[in-house]
């Protein structure tokens, strides 16, 4: 009788941790970047400067993710597997850190960077300020434009990012049990 167990090589089963998290991880980053782009395509909310930041680590996560589960498919060796999904989960814990930051300023907690928050600076002679207001639409980090069940879209950003960071953790501990 044939066995489809004992013609897979053990290389390939101790990659199936770091695989299986690596793509996970790529498919919720690309899903929470396809949302933020609706957001502010079709319903048109326009992203501050601190969202448009939180987005840098999803831009970085979605190819290394990639990277990382097309190594884990090639049976690449253990260390680099674990090293990339180090590397996604670094990212993710640092973009999880800056969404506390952005929901900090929403909540007032803090203040933001001075270029979307605060008051507003020297704003020239009233003739010019009437032609730079048509030109110019300044999205506040200090304003919630959205919120569900009390949180707004940095605060998700929190929540995402730190299922990523678990979801590498948790494919770095399989991975290294493997061994």
């Amino acid at each position: 009788m044939f066995d489809a167990t004992a013609t897979r090589t053990p290389a390939r089963g101790d990659a199936r941790p770091a695989l299986s998290a690596a793509l996970a991880i790529a498919a919720i980053a690309a899903a929470t970047l396809a949302g933020a782009w609706f957001f502010q395509l079709v319903l048109d909310i326009r992203p501050c400067p601190l969202c448009l930041e939180q987005r840098y680590a999803y831009y970085l996560v979605i190819p290394l993710g990639a990277l990382v589960a097309f190594a884990a498919g090639r049976d690449a060796p253990r260390p680099l597997l674990i090293a990339g999904l180090a590397v996604l989960g670094a990212a993710a814990l640092g973009n999880a850190g800056l969404g506390v930051y952005h929901a900090g300023v929403e909540w007032q907690f803090w203040q933001g960077p001075t270029d979307c928050s605060g008051p507003v600076g020297n704003l020239g002679s009233a003739g010019s300020l009437l032609e730079r207001l048509g030109t110019v639409k300044v999205i506040r980090c200090d304003e919630v434009q959205w919120r569900f069940l009390g949180l707004s879209l940095a605060g998700y950003n929190v929540l995402i990012s730190l299922l990523m960071a678990a979801l590498a953790a948790l494919g770095i501990v399989n991975s290294a049990r493997r061994a």
